[in-house]
């Protein structure tokens, strides 16, 4: 039998059972099987429809298999998908200077994974340090905040305050102070002659869409600079439109020394991320000292620029803010004694509640809704930015019958509605 004949006769437990047989279990996913996807809405291989409210961890702000993006990744695949970098193409160039004329920023210095492009930054502050601002050899420091998400890498968990994600992985990579997040006092406090960096995300959406005290950036952005140290905004969730904002740090009205940026810069086709900074920062670079095969591909920077054209041409970062503002005012109507607080900033949304979110969850996948929890109790909500208001009507209603459930009656017995 071909394997297409013995796909047409697997139903979703089958995928389960053959990913949980041959897979690495370093995820636990809902036990939906998506086979497409267009807009806000997903299927499962029966057929069943879903509204998407994760939005692959919003690296689909442009809505899934948005017809535009899409005919660039087919044009692209016709002509030359990779060069590596050691010969120039002509996307990556055109990239870089659109990126630039958006964002302000001087230097792009492009990467394929978000984990890939802050471990980037991560170098990118040490040299700057050794290299500008005189910090003695390997003695440089990067300050981060507690219940960070910036990825899974060794280095990266070196810095994390998640012990799941440090267990069984160490040595660590040292260098690193943790402040409590939204802390400027701390801040100021931890800084020394050695430090060369502060690493944020601006809202943290790992742990639960946390929103830092108002004014905290802007004051985080002024110790930084009366000490010569750089500012590093991680805006991999929280840029490109999902706050509202094109990205998250204008809320206050600051500019990075540093922005990282992936997820929707491609619009979901493809893995491509990036680090933009001063002339002065990113100039420390030396060719050979940096850099990834796949990093600035032809294909990935084709996609990257029509997915960012999208996004603007379309008004997404407007309807992010607009829309988002309508669904967190709808969503703070709820009453539930296991409803602890509900909050947000444009289309990125936390209910977090007093017991586990996973069995809300599960109920409302049944409900045709999807959506993920994180840190244990929050309920995360990130809907593709071109959600509109009756699909949020639509959703609001099944979130409400599923919150007011008690947690005890959802565990006691598969969900019913």
């Amino acid at each position: 039998m071909t394997t297409h004949l013995i796909e047409q006769t697997l139903h979703t437990q089958d995928f389960v059972e053959l990913e949980n047989r041959y897979g690495a279990h370093n995820y636990h996913p809902l036990d939906v099987v998506i086979e497409r996807a267009e807009g806000v809405w997903v299927y499962d291989i029966e057929g069943r429809r879903y509204l998407d409210c994760l939005a692959a961890y919003s690296a689909v702000n442009q809505g899934h298999c948005h017809p535009k993006i899409l005919k660039t990744l087919e044009e692209q695949a016709h002509k030359v998908t990779l060069t590596s970098r050691a010969f120039r193409n002509e996307q990556l160039p055109l990239l870089y200077k659109e990126l630039h004329d958006l964002t302000g920023f001087d230097l792009v210095l492009p990467m394929n994974s978000g984990a890939e492009a802050v471990e980037t930054a991560v170098k990118t502050a040490r040299k700057w340090g050794y290299k500008v601002k005189g910090i003695p050899q390997d003695k440089a420091e990067i300050i981060v905040c507690a219940n960070n998400f910036h990825g899974r890498t060794v280095t990266i968990v070196s810095f994390s305050t998640d012990e799941q994600y440090r267990d069984g992985f160490g040595p660590f990579t040292p260098g690193f102070k943790v402040i409590p997040f939204g802390d400027a006092r701390a801040l100021r406090e931890a800084i020394t002659p050695n430090t060369c960096a502060f690493l944020v995300e601006p809202i943290q959406g790992e742990a639960g869409i946390v929103i830092p005290p108002e004014g905290f950036l802007r004051e985080a952005a002024a110790i930084c600079r009366d000490n010569h140290v750089l500012l590093m905004a991680d805006e991999i969730q929280s840029g490109l439109g999902r706050t509202g904002k094109l990205f998250a740090y204008m809320h206050e009205a600051v500019t990075p020394d540093v922005l990282i940026v992936g997820k929707a810069l491609a619009g979901g086709f493809y893995p491509v991320s990036a680090v933009l900074a001063s002339r002065e920062i990113l100039g420390v670079y030396k060719p050979g000292d940096h850099g990834s095969t796949f990093g600035g591909n032809p294909m990935g920077c084709a996609i990257a620029r029509t997915a960012l054209r999208v996004l603007i041409e379309e008004n997404m970062v407007e309807r992010s803010a607009e829309l988002g503002a309508y669904f967190l005012t709808l969503l703070q109507t709820l009453r539930s004694s296991n409803l602890k607080e509900v909050r947000g900033r444009g289309l990125w949304i936390g209910i977090e509640l007093h017991s586990p979110a996973r069995p809300y969850c599960e109920a409302l996948k049944e409900e045709g809704i999807l959506c993920k929890e994180t840190h244990d109790r929050v309920i995360r909500i990130a809907p593709p930015l071109i959600i509109s208001r009756q699909e949020i009507d639509w959703a609001f209603d099944r979130i409400a019958k599923v919150i007011r459930h008690p947690w005890k009656d959802l565990r006691r017995a598969q969900w019913s509605g």
